[in-house]
């Protein structure tokens, strides 16, 4: 009798156990037919930052790119397997192109389980990363961003930058350096040549050193070819190294500083709006110049005659002091 109570007891304590939030398993970040749920290496996709509300981004991300990416690309196309497979293959003489037609149709199936765009962990709070598959994240991105700032029509309301990321390393300078000889190659490899800057954000990161991830890569461009030249101003390319854990993303882009740093909240701006900011800046130049002339009036130097005159009428009244 006791030892059925016992079981009994244990049993209620495991079944219990399944709604305490510290004791449920967790979910696995990958497999499902979708393919890898976080960023690993390998990837390409879009980096999208967000103001904490990555939910939405996700929404507001798959809704923009969609929209997008049917106009370069074209519908997203799903085949039903079954009905591939059916269909004349009792008609195939030939055995082996028979195989090889059944290879390729299962081959294509497991394709189409993955979707042009999948939201997978990035690894950071407030960014999102968007996987993508048959697409160029980079013509994608500059298309997009293109489109916003010609016809300034916001379409997003908590996506701040919309990052492509063509490449992906481990993110520990040797190997940052042997990918990057490779990666830099179409942009500035001899005959290609262009101005280039490179930007660099670390997270959730304290053994990569920044000033040595610009330095070396800055290099690797320069041996490429040596008519590369930096220009932090207006550069034809800008190298965006974005590190999030252990992962490095590499992509070359277009157009940084026009598109306001792939800000998409800042390049649908009107030029109205732009003028107003500037002449705010340029009002808040104008004062802090006056105040800089002013304050450098009043610490001239105060001329001879009157600095004597001042000296006298500070001494002391010998009268006044005998009073005092």
């Amino acid at each position: 009798m006791a030892a059925s109570e016992q079981t009994t007891a244990a049993m209620k304590r495991r079944h219990k156990a399944r709604y305490v939030p510290g004791q449920q398993a967790k979910r696995p970040r990958g497999g499902g037919g979708g393919g890898p749920r976080q960023l690993e290496l390998g990837m390409q996709g879009i980096l999208i930052t967000c103001n904490m509300n990555e939910r939405k981004c996700v929404g507001e991300a798959y809704s923009l790119l969609n929209e997008y990416g049917d106009l370069l690309y074209g519908p997203e196309k799903f085949t039903d397997q079954d009905g591939r497979l059916s269909g004349s293959e009792e008609e195939e003489d030939d055995v082996e192109a028979a195989l090889k037609k059944e290879v390729d149709q299962i081959r294509t199936s497991t394709e189409q389980k993955l979707r042009r765009f999948q939201s997978v962990e990035s690894g950071a709070n407030n960014v999102v990363f968007i996987r993508t598959l048959g697409v160029e994240p980079e013509n994608l991105v500059h298309h997009i961003l293109k489109d916003l700032h010609t016809t300034k029509k916001k379409k997003t309301r908590v996506i701040l930058r919309m990052l492509p990321i063509s490449g992906t390393c481990k993110a520990f300078v040797e190997d940052m350096k042997k990918y990057s000889e490779i990666f830099f190659e179409p942009w500035f490899k001899a005959p290609n040549k262009g101005t280039f800057q490179i930007v660099y954000k670390a997270r959730n990161n304290s053994h990569m050193s920044r000033e040595e991830v610009i330095k070396e890569l800055a290099g690797i461009v320069g041996s490429l070819n040596p008519e590369n030249k930096v220009d932090l101003n207006n550069p034809q390319y800008t190298i965006v190294v974005e590190i999030i854990k252990n992962v490095c993303c590499l992509s070359v882009v277009r157009d940084y500083v026009l598109f306001r740093k792939y800000n998409l909240q800042e390049v649908v701006k009107s030029n109205k709006e732009e003028l107003v900011q500037q002449n705010l800046l340029s009002a808040s130049q104008e004062e802090k110049l006056k105040e800089i002339k002013l304050a450098e009036e009043d610490s001239k130097e105060v001329k001879p005659e009157d600095k004597g005159q001042s000296e006298e009428e500070s001494k002391p009244n010998e009268s006044d002091s005998q009073q005092a």
